[in-house]
């Protein structure tokens, strides 16, 4: 038996997973004590993409962890950046739940049923890029907040849907509220969406031991693609890149699939590319459907901000100035060409 302290955001949604880590430790025989850190992502207001992306929640715990206050970390790994972390190791990226995205809409609506104009809740470029290239003349707005917060936004009428990770929402057992899981024909998810990552300090051999078992090897490689690809393109988390690489049958066995997009979050540029290869080089995929996308034009995609922030205290401005405007979305010209056919299929190598 070992004796772990876990470090852990003080949210709702990283309680949970924190304490699911430790009651499988437990089930192996392990003490497992949670302990709450506060994190500068948890504090600040600002949008993610101003404070440094998604990077600055896990930056206290790493702290906490490599000045020894606690043994272990519990990550949301869409939220880890891809750099490593010197004296840090990621012991065991576990199963991963659904990684798709899940809007929670006013009436039941789905994406397709809102109304051109309608205010949709993200804090996530890479929705809102996605989103806009749907040619849908959605009004995608900026939010910030826990699950509790962003689902209120729709009940209260602040905006008529948000999208969430369906994984978070599945770990808060409150996936009843989910009007439409999207398809990743249309969404993809964030890289690593999904999983979770058991962080350790790279000299603490009974840390290591305990939490390997836990370890996936499934939804290892299909993590490894995909944040092998966001580093090769040189993005941060909060970049507008999605990825889901899934193992999959083939015609000589199990084989790695992986599909991406990169896009601005108006809408006018995007691209969708897909590789499929042996598991065990799930890195060398990534950086390859990486170097396809750059071939492509990745670096020539500009983005642009998302509009003014909604807020339970703030409802949209519709005589804003800048961000999106929905006129022009709805306005432009139909071309099948210039949007995603989710029938057709992506380009493989």
């Amino acid at each position: 038996m070992t004796r772990l302290r876990l470090g852990t955001r003080r949210s709702a949604l990283a309680t949970t997973q924190s304490g699911w880590v430790a009651d499988q430790l437990r089930a192996l025989g392990h003490e497992v004590e949670l302990v709450e850190i506060t994190t500068f992502g948890d504090t600040s207001t600002q949008p993610l993409s101003a404070i440094g992306g998604t990077g600055v929640f896990a930056a206290a715990i790493r702290q906490a962890l490599l000045a020894g206050e606690v043994d272990l970390a519990v990550h949301s790994l869409k939220d880890l950046p891809v750099a490593p972390e010197p004296g840090l190791t990621v012991a065991a990226v576990t199963r991963r739940e659904d990684p798709r995205d899940a809007l929670v809409a006013r009436d039941g609506l789905t994406l397709g049923e809102l109304p051109a104009g309608a205010v949709v809740g993200t804090g996530s470029p890479r929705r809102a890029a996605q989103i806009a290239a749907l040619g849908l003349g959605l009004d995608v707005r900026a939010i910030r907040g826990n699950v509790d917060t962003r689902l209120r936004l729709v009940h209260d009428g602040k905006v008529d849907a948000v999208v969430l990770a369906a994984a978070g929402l599945a770990r808060l057992g409150r996936l009843d509220e989910v009007t439409e899981l999207l398809d990743p024909l249309q969404m993809l998810p964030a890289p690593g969406q999904g999983a979770l990552a058991v962080e350790v300090r790279s000299d603490d051999p009974l840390a290591t031991a305990a939490v390997r078992s836990l370890d996936d090897a499934d939804t290892r490689a299909s993590v490894t693609a995909e944040r092998a690809l966001l580093a090769a393109l040189e993005a941060g988390c909060t970049a507008p890149i999605g990825a889901l690489a899934e193992v999959v049958e083939g015609m000589d066995g199990a084989e790695l699939s992986v599909r991406a997009f990169v896009g601005s979050e108006d809408g006018a540029g995007e691209l969708r590319r897909s590789v499929t290869g042996p598991v065990p080089e799930a890195e060398r995929l990534g950086r390859e459907l990486a170097a396809v996308l750059l071939e492509d034009g990745a670096r020539h995609i500009v983005t642009v901000g998302l509009g003014p922030a909604v807020t339970e205290d703030r409802p949209p401005d519709p005589d804003r100035a800048g961000g999106h405007d929905p006129q022009r979305v709805a306005n432009r010209p139909h071309d099948p060409a210039d949007r995603p056919d989710p029938t057709a299929p992506e380009r493989a190598l």
